[in-house]
């Protein structure tokens, strides 16, 4: 599910269950006038708060792609600047990219805090929960 890639528009936002395209998401935000690109990649690591974890699942609301796309255009609007992001749902591995989000701008320093803030703001307002599994065959929801 996602909105399509539209050069005129200033945000791209994906919720996909296959890999995702970082080159896409970059792409979509680089012109000519910028002279710095800032990527953020959340992928699968392997533990969490002192527990090893095999997998994850993550399900997303109906409405997901909706409250992405507003993270999205929030960033844009507050910075000017060309904003994407894609979430995965659905079954991921250790090492598994989850999470891209990307800017670009003239400059790296407004490159670097318009991503924080957008990763921010997706985590906070995003309704994308993950199932965790534990080693020893646990499982535990994070994110309710």
């Amino acid at each position: 599910m996602s909105d399509q890639p539209n050069p005129g528009t200033a945000v791209l936002a994906i919720l996909s269950e296959t890999p995702l395209d970082e080159t896409l998401i970059e792409n979509f935000v680089l012109s000519t006038e910028n002279g710095a690109l800032v990527t953020f990649r959340g992928i699968v690591r392997d533990h969490d708060r002192g527990q090893l974890v095999r997998a994850l699942d993550y399900t997303a609301h109906p409405d997901a792609l909706r409250f992405l796309r507003e993270a999205c255009e929030q960033i844009a609007a507050e910075t000017g600047l060309r904003v994407a992001a894609a979430h995965r749902t659905g079954a991921l591995a250790i090492g598994d990219v989850a999470l891209v989000a990307a800017v670009a701008s003239p400059h790296r320093a407004e490159a670097f805090a318009a991503t924080e803030a957008l990763v921010d703001l997706i985590k906070q307002t995003v309704p994308i929960w993950k199932r965790q599994h534990i080693e020893g065959g646990a499982n535990e929801w994070v994110g309710l």
